[in-house]
């Protein structure tokens, strides 16, 4: 089993979100009291053809172990050629299938939760993972089916396939991520199972984790969208302090904006403005610091700006 990886107590796993869950904010939480963290989807055919794009979105922080990368596809062929090519990356622990995304581009063509229509092509996608990759695990994350819950059959050919542990979305694609989470079909796949089961969707708070967990008897949890503008939910389940001081979310907060500026230059303090956004709500001033934000590009003085407010910040 993977160094610094145990079933034996609740893993905490930050989700792969497209345009969020880079670099930077997965060192970040990786830093402050995540177990494992996932790389953005990565179209295991612009890995196949040798995407240079793609394969810069494969760098990891020296922090991140271990660390997944999660792999689309739906040909049998490119995702055993998109394993090859991962096979001469060092570093990666984990690569997982994606069929959970509902995205219409990537269902369209056949991939992420478009999967879960054909059980059997999608167990082959796994077996051919797990045959072909010199990583030490394979996982899957999965939704609860495609128009219908079916999740406890998608479940078992996941682990009639091979994978090593499951991650599940409590919707299904019809759900996108709007419907309510089913956290019962959630604890109906971990015991229908006998892989360690990681409980997704709608885990925004301390809380809320506590009681998934709980409630589902899951392995873990994976926390997506809860983590963006609070990446500090990390820091709460791995210590078990429900409450965050300012001086501390201020640290995290800067350490981010470091990292964004280190891994995309210059260009990094723009991406910022999206997560300022996030990170002020809540705080007194919070619009005022939007605005000013949008129209800062130079990497000091948003800095200055950014360390400023949150280093003063009172809630709103």
């Amino acid at each position: 089993m993977i160094k610094n990886l145990s079933f034996d107590k609740p893993l905490y796993v930050l989700a792969p979100l497209a345009g969020f869950t880079d670099l930077p904010l997965r060192s970040v939480v990786k830093k402050f009291g995540a177990d494992l963290t996932v790389s953005e989807m990565l179209s295991s055919n612009a890995l196949a053809h040798g995407s240079q794009k793609t394969l810069h979105m494969l760098e990891k922080s020296p922090l991140e172990d271990p660390y997944s990368v999660q792999i689309a596809g739906s040909d049998v062929d490119i995702v055993k050629r998109a394993v090859e090519v991962l096979n001469e990356q060092e570093g990666i622990d984990i690569i997982d299938l994606n069929c959970g995304c509902p995205v219409p581009k990537v269902v369209g063509h056949g991939s992420g939760s478009s999967l879960l229509l054909n059980l059997p092509l999608m167990g082959e996608i796994i077996k051919t993972i797990k045959e072909t990759s010199n990583k030490e695990l394979t996982s899957v994350k999965i939704r609860l089916g495609f128009e219908e819950k079916n999740h406890v059959d998608i479940a078992k050919v996941v682990e009639d396939s091979g994978a090593d542990f499951i991650a599940v979305h409590g919707r299904t694609r019809a759900g996108k991520f709007k419907a309510p989470v089913d956290y019962d079909a959630i604890r109906e796949i971990k015991e229908a199972v006998k892989i360690p089961v990681i409980a997704n969707g709608d885990i925004d708070s301390y809380e809320k984790a506590k009681w998934v967990l709980e409630h589902t008897g899951a392995d873990g949890v994976m926390i997506g969208r809860g983590a963006v503008g609070a990446p500090w939910i990390f820091h709460q389940l791995r210590t078990g302090e429900e409450h965050v001081e300012l001086s501390l979310k201020h640290e995290i907060i800067m350490e981010h904006f470091d990292k964004m500026i280190e891994f995309y230059g210059d260009y990094g303090a723009i991406l910022f403005r999206k997560h300022t956004h996030t990170y002020s709500k809540g705080y007194r001033g919070a619009s005022t610091l939007r605005n000013q934000v949008n129209s800062i590009s130079d990497v000091t003085e948003f800095r200055d700006v950014l360390d400023n407010f949150f280093g003063k910040a009172e809630l709103a």
